[in-house]
Parts: C-alpha cells; sequence; structure tokens
C-alpha cells in the first residue's frame, strides 16, 4: 500500500513581524510616509492659500480655487488677442520704468518666461568643466552669447542649480568647457539635480 504524504504547509504571504528589527521596520516607515505626507501637505496649503484668495466673497471650499484656475484661463485667452496683447505690454512698459517697482516685476516676469514663456532658457541640460579638470558640474546653458559682458568670444552662460535649494550659481565659462547631455530629459537632469543625484533617471529615448 502506497504511504500518504502530509499535503505540503501552505506558503506565508506576509513576512513574519520580529521586534529585534523595529529600528529597520521605524526607518522603512518613514521612507514610505514621509514623500506621500510631505506632498499631500504641500499641496493641502497650496489649496488653501489659493482657494482662500476670493475670501469672503466665495466662501465654499474648493469653489475660490476653481474661480481663480478659471479667472487665469480666461486672462491667457484674452491675451493671445492683438489690442489686449498691446495693452499688456503697454502696462509691463509703465511698470518698468516706475521706479522702487521695476526690479521686482522684471524679475519675476523673467523668472517664469525662463521656465514656461516664449523665452524658455531651462532646455538645454549640460555638463561644466569649473572648479577642476577632473569635475563636472550639471548645469543648463541659458545663454549663447553674453556679449554684454565685455568678454572674449567663446563665452556661454551655464546655471548651475543647488541640491535642497532655490538658489543656484552662474557661470560663465569657455564652450569649450561645456559638454551637452542629449540623452536626458532638462527635467530629470533639473530633477537628478536638486535631489543631490538621490533619484534614478533613464534616457530619455529608452
Amino acid at each position: 500500500m502506497a504511504e500518504i504524504k502530509p499535503a505540503p504547509r501552505p506558503r506565508r504571504l506576509t513576512p513574519r513581524f520580529h521586534w529585534r528589527n523595529s529600528g529597520q521596520y521605524f526607518l522603512r516607515g518613514i521612507l514610505v510616509l514621509a514623500p506621500v505626507l510631505i506632498t499631500v501637505s504641500a499641496l493641502l496649503w497650496a489649496f488653501y492659500k489659493v482657494d482662500g484668495v476670493l475670501q469672503p466673497v466665495v466662501t465654499s471650499p474648493g469653489l475660490g480655487l476653481v474661480f481663480i484656475l478659471l479667472i487665469i484661463v480666461l486672462v491667457g485667452w484674452i491675451s493671445t488677442f492683438g489690442f489686449i496683447k498691446r495693452i499688456f505690454g503697454l502696462a509691463g512698459t509703465a511698470i518698468e520704468h516706475t521706479p522702487g517697482v521695476s526690479f521686482i516685476y522684471t524679475s519675476v516676469r523673467d523668472f517664469f518666461e525662463a521656465f514656461v514663456g516664449n523665452k524658455r532658457r531651462f532646455t538645454q541640460a549640460v555638463l561644466v568643466n569649473v572648479l577642476d579638470d577632473d569635475v563636472w558640474l550639471v548645469g543648463f546653458l541659458t545663454d549663447e552669447d553674453p556679449s554684454m559682458f565685455n568678454l572674449a568670444a567663446g563665452y556661454v552662460s551655464v546655471y548651475v542649480p543647488q541640491a535642497y535649494n532655490v538658489g543656484g550659481q552662474l557661470y560663465l565659462v569657455k564652450r569649450s568647457r561645456v559638454r551637452p547631455i542629449e540623452n536626458l530629459a532638462p527635467a530629470d537632469v533639473m530633477k537628478y539635480v536638486v535631489t543631490g543625484g538621490a533619484v534614478e533617471i533613464a534616457d530619455k529615448d529608452s
């Protein structure tokens, strides 16, 4: 008579909890929760700030944000009309020539145009050699011809962002010290820099 073998024990689907690994579990929990909580907190902060702009005219939660978004879209649409564009241009010129205000206005305008306007500058990621022949910084080519600084021919402007910071450093260097980064998307390069190289990025063609 054939011997009957016992049925195999079902495989455990969840890992067993061990108190001696509590420290590792705690750190892993922070790793999982911190990005989510910080992102949600930032979004909620931005939501309540924008949503409260129209108070006390609009008091329903979320309705203020909808109105703000509609107003922005409406202004963007209206600004495509020729005569409205001229009016905005004249208003901008007047502000540019107003003492004490022109610096703030032009700085904010140029900052946003560098990212989303027709004069976007952060579209070409590069490696730039500044400190040492064997040390390369990751930056963005922002000006092909900074001739207003009376430099010799062949200089370019490269902006190097700082990790975990809104600041950065502008370098005027010889073009020979700059290597274009062709295989990576500029947005991924910016993410890599501001996180201190802590994220993985892939080729834009992969």
